[in-house]
C-alpha cells in the first residue's frame, strides 16, 4: 500500500483552487483519492494493531470550518487523521497528516483536560528525569526532536518560575511530529517508515500512560 503521485499532485492543485467551483468539477477525482487514503490509514491502523491496542481510527473531512476563521477557504489541502488508542490505561493518540511539502507523522497529548494537565506537570515537578531520558534518546531525537505545543510565557498558577523542569511545566500540549519530504511519502516503504515512526513514540506514550494512571505516590487511578 503507498501514496500516489496522483494524490499529492491533486492536493497541490487543490490548493491552487481552493473554491467550491473547481472542487465541484473535479469531485469524482476527490472521491478516487479520498478512498485511496482512506486505505492507507486503514492499513497503518493494521500495522499498529500488531505492536498496540487501538479503539478507532478517523479520517478527517476536507471541508473546513470556516464560522469563525478568517481564512473563508472551503476546504483543507491534505488527507489527515488519528488513531485512539484502547482502553483507560493506553493514552496518547497517532496522528498522521498528508499534504505536499507537509506531511508529518507523529502523536501525543493536544488537548489534555485540566486533570491531566495538571497530574503532567505535577510529575515534572516532582521528576523530571524519565520523561528527559526518553526526549533525550538519539532515536527519538532524531526522528522528532523534541515536544512540541502550545506553552504558558512564564510558569503555571502555583508553579515556581525558577523550577529547573519550568520548560516542561509551562507546556500546555505534548507532542511530537516527524516530518517526510514528498519524495519520501510516494515510495514503497513509506508506510514502513509510518510504523517505525510510532513505534519510536511508544516508551513516550507507555511513560505518559502510566504517569496519567496514577497518583504521585504510584497508586494506580483506574
Amino acid at each position: 500500500m503507498k501514496i500516489s503521485k496522483n494524490l499529492l499532485h491533486f492536493l497541490s492543485e487543490l490548493k491552487e483552487n481552493n473554491n467550491r467551483d473547481w472542487f465541484n468539477e473535479h469531485k469524482p477525482t476527490f472521491k478516487e483519492h479520498e478512498a485511496e487514503a482512506k486505505a492507507f490509514f486503514k492499513t497503518v491502523k493494521a500495522d499498529l494493531e500488531k505492536t498496540d491496542f487501538i479503539e478507532s481510527h478517523k479520517v478527517y473531512r476536507i471541508y473546513r470550518d470556516v464560522r469563525f476563521s478568517k481564512d473563508k477557504t472551503p476546504f483543507k489541502c491534505r488527507f489527515a487523521g488519528g488513531f485512539k488508542r484502547a482502553t483507560a490505561a493506553l493514552r496518547g493518540g497517532y496522528y498522521l497528516n498528508i499534504e505536499p511539502g507537509n506531511t508529518m507523522v507523529g502523536g501525543g497529548f493536544f488537548s489534555p483536560n485540566s486533570a491531566d494537565l495538571m497530574r503532567i506537570r505535577k510529575e515534572f515537578e516532582t521528576n523530571d528525569s524519565e520523561i528527559r531520558a526518553i526526549l533525550k534518546n538519539k532515536k527519538f531525537k532524531a526522528a522528532f526532536g523534541g515536544l512540541s505545543g502550545e506553552e504558558v510565557k512564564t510558569a503555571p498558577r502555583g508553579f515556581d518560575k525558577e523550577h529547573e523542569a519550568i520548560d516542561l511545566i509551562r507546556k500546555k500540549q505534548f507532542y511530537v511530529m516527524r516530518s517526510f519530504s514528498d519524495k519520501e511519502v510516494v515510495k514503497a516503504d513509506f508506510i514502513k517508515k509510518v510504523n517505525e515512526t510510532y513505534l519510536t513514540l511508544r516508551p513516550y506514550f507507555d511513560y505518559m500512560s502510566d504517569v496519567l494512571t496514577t497518583d504521585l505516590n504510584g497508586v494506580s487511578t483506574i
